[in-house]
């Protein structure tokens, strides 16, 4: 009996009055230990398609004689019958079975507790028939295994779960053809299914081997040795650019094992030749190298995606990929590199906080996919979803299979709550820029107006946003100290997009994240939002120390290097990227790139960049501009052309800062401008006092005495207006040099 406490399985022969026939037999719980005595769970299945539970309790007696209890009459309960095929779970102490019925197969699972109770969890429609297929079992142990030889010739299937309550069904029916071969898998916690073709080369390529499944975790590799290697993501499926799909002509494929494996939970696989029980897992420095490696998008992409989502050291791991990046920034043509990243990496930091993150952020950028992938192709279809049977309203139910009904618990609870997902929400509620887009605007709109809605909201989005750079800047200060001169002013903009994305998401968060302490979520929402900020800066902070370069940059008195060209392109993918997803950069990331644009463009590439919004005019860029630029011709041009693109109220500050007669002409046009928006005409005495006109000119005389009427009878307009000196006067010299100008005197 002792043996049997470790949880042993095999097969045994079963005599009853009349009757002989094999059964298998294994402990439940084995390492349960709550009991005086040993008391042990058998379970036996039996070739004549049924499944009991015995309850073996075993005493002391004569001392030390220990002997079974009633062992000719031993408690037991029927668990499943008229199965065609089982599965065990051992680790999860889960038993999976079909009920094979006319028209489909009916999925059952049964979860054993260690209180002497199993409970009926689900049925699931399968629409697969094994009525003809023999009796199978599935993770029972090595005793009971088909000839190899004849692998292909049967139907595969396997159920595989993780932590985040997935469920999938993976099955492949015998081989028809030696052309191709057929897989589905049945997402259950999606609500789809998915048939894939691959093909396997020629009809020459003989299968003697069967197709292999695989439980890694967040992924499910399906592989035919010498064929073909699938890597499937089962956390984000919809997308077959997510998952990897590698031929035969790969080195992958022959890194594979081709002896027969079976897979277990916990990602442990055994090895039917060997007997020797592994733990299976993605091999990250070759992920990395493949990624630096393959020219195929395709591969890029999932590549990316499998890298982030089974990697241990995330830093390590965004340093490698952000170096990928900068060396392949213009080799992706199907998805933007820094927009995927940038989206996937922020995703996976923040997913394991709670498991319900998959549903409420994105995943990715791309949210389709039509470009088809070579060898193989792909079916969708809805699916019905798996009838919960453990009742939540009254727990002391007693189900019909024996044991209490429990609400939901652990991966059970997981599970339910992704079915529910799928049931009741359409369209999908993934977080997006949508509403921070429009209420932007309207917040840019309404200053260029001057008019400003409540002092108290615009200073609540503004206190997100110091939160969000404070959180960022005290994980920064853990790390190496950034080189990039980021951070390093206001920026009003982009920390008003800042603030407003921490406020729609944690709205977001809190609308859907049920039993979530709201404290909790405003945290995660301000490590999702620095984490975005974050990724930004060390893509350029990676090409800002590649190509060494230093502070003086930020002046515009000197000529532009390669090195600078190739910062200022890597800065303009950047924007790009974010500007299509509407995210907010860095504070100080405009006027960086403004600079670098000045020092790398010619005169007319840079104004094309300006008009189209690829370069953003910031106070700050076109402050130190005019303060480092003397005033020679060229100097000149490059100043007035970029005055005459300025918004209104830095374009007044600015001109003020340039001493030069354009400057005085432009503010001149602003105080008249100002002057006269709500003048009203009145009659005028026809004698005009000439002796207070330094020009006779009578149309000039005319148009000064006006202005110098208006600001004299509205002296607070005045006051506002001519802090700098800027009067009827001012503008009056102004006038005449502009027309000494035209006239080249």
């Amino acid at each position: 009996m002792g043996e049997h406490r470790g949880g042993g399985v095999g097969w045994i022969n079963l005599f009853f009055p009349g009757q002989s026939f094999c059964a298998l037999r294994l402990f439940l719980y084995p390492h349960v230990d709550r009991h005086p005595l040993p008391e042990s769970h058998l379970l036996l299945i039996s070739e004549e398609k049924y499944i009991e539970q015995f309850l073996i309790q075993v005493i002391q007696e004569d001392g030390n004689r220990t002997v079974i209890k009633n062992s000719d009459r031993l408690p037991r309960q029927r668990v499943a019958e008229d199965f065609v095929w089982a599965q065990w779970d051992m680790a999860e102490q889960r038993l999976y079975y079909i009920d094979p019925k006319k028209s489909r197969s009916i999925l059952k699972c049964i979860q054993f507790c260690a209180d002497e109770n199993f409970t009926l969890m689900f049925e699931a429609p399968l629409d697969i028939l094994l009525s003809n297929s023999g009796f199978k079992l599935v993770n029972f142990g090595c005793g009971y295994l088909q000839d190899q030889e004849n692998l292909p010739k049967y139907p595969t299937l396997c159920v595989f779960t993780n932590h985040t309550g997935s469920l999938c069904v993976c099955y492949s029916p015998k081989f028809d053809s030696w052309e191709q071969v057929t897989y589905s898998v049945f997402y259950f916690h999606k609500g789809y299914s998915k048939t894939f073709t691959a093909a396997l080369g020629s009809a020459h390529s003989h299968v003697i081997k069967g197709i292999t499944f695989l439980n890694l975790d967040y992924y499910v590799a399906v592989y035919l040795p010498g064929h073909f290697f699938h890597l499937l993501n089962i956390q984000h499926p919809d997308l077959i650019c997510h998952s990897l799909f590698l031929t035969g002509n790969s080195q992958v494929i022959d890194m594979l094992p081709h002896s027969p494996s079976q897979s277990f939970s916990g990602s442990l696989v055994l090895d039917w030749c060997s007997g020797k029980l592994y733990r299976a897992f993605l091999n990250q420095p070759y992920l990395l190298e493949f990624l630096w490696n393959t020219r195929l998008d395709w591969e890029k992409m999932a590549l990316l995606h499998c890298t982030l989502a089974c990697g241990q050291d995330p830093q390590f791991l965004e340093a490698q990929i952000i170096q990928w990046i900068s060396e392949n920034i213009s080799a992706c043509y199907l998805f933007d590199p820094i927009q995927e990243f940038i989206i996937a990496s922020s995703y996976w930091s923040i997913y394991p906080e709670t498991s319900n993150m998959d549903k409420l952020l994105p995943y990715s950028s791309v949210l389709t996919w039509n470009t088809e992938i070579p060898g193989i192709t792909l079916v969708t279809e809805e699916i019905t979803l798996p009838l919960m049977k453990v009742l939540k309203k009254n727990p002391l139910e007693v189900n019909k299979l024996g044991g209490k009904v429990h609400s939901f618990k652990n991966y059970w609870e997981k599970l339910n709550a992704n079915l529910e997902y799928v049931k009741y929400s359409k369209p999908h509620l993934h977080y997006k820029n949508s509403v921070v887009r429009r209420e932007w605007h309207s917040l840019i709109s309404e200053e260029k107006t001057g008019k400003r809605r409540s002092k108290v909201y615009v200073k609540n989005i503004l206190d997100n946003a110091v939160k969000v750079i404070s959180n960022l800047e005290a994980k920064t200060l853990v790390s190496e100290p950034r080189l990039a001169p980021l951070f390093q002013e206001e920026d009003n903009h982009q920390r008003l997009l800042v603030g407003l994305m921490v406020s729609e998401l944690k709205d977001h968060l809190l609308r859907h994240l049920q039993g979530v302490e709201k404290k909790k979520i405003e945290q995660m929402v301000l490590d999702y939002s620095s984490k975005l900020l974050d990724l930004i800066c060390q893509i350029l902070e990676t090409s800002w120390r590649k190509h060494n370069l230093h502070p003086w940059v930020l002046h515009f008195n000197r000529r532009a290097s390669a090195a600078e060209f190739a910062v200022f392109h890597i800065m303009t993918r950047i924007l790009e990227a974010t500007s299509s997803l509407f995210l907010p950069l860095p504070p100080g990331f405009h006027t960086l790139h403004t600079i670098l644009g000045v020092h790398c463009l010619p005169l007319h590439n840079l104004l094309h960049y300006i008009d189209n919004g690829v370069l953003r005019l910031t106070e700050t860029a076109v402050t130190r501009l005019m303060e480092d630029l003397d005033n020679t011709e060229k100097n000149e041009k490059l100043k007035f052309s970029i005055v005459v693109r300025l918004p209104p109220h830095i374009g007044q500050k600015i001109c003020r800062l340039w001493d030069h007669p354009m400057s005085s002409n432009i503010i001149s046009r602003n105080h008249v401008k100002q002057l006269l928006r709500n003048y009203k005409k009145q009659p005028w005495s026809s004698m005009i006092d000439k002796s207070s006109f330094s020009v006779e000119f009578l149309p000039l005389n005319y148009f000064i005495k006006t202005l110098t009427d208006i600001e004299s009878s509205n002296q607070a307009l005045h006051a506002f207006l001519g802090h700098d000196n800027v009067d009827a006067k001012f503008v009056e010299e102004a006038a005449l040099k502009h027309t000494m100008m035209l006239l080249g005197l």
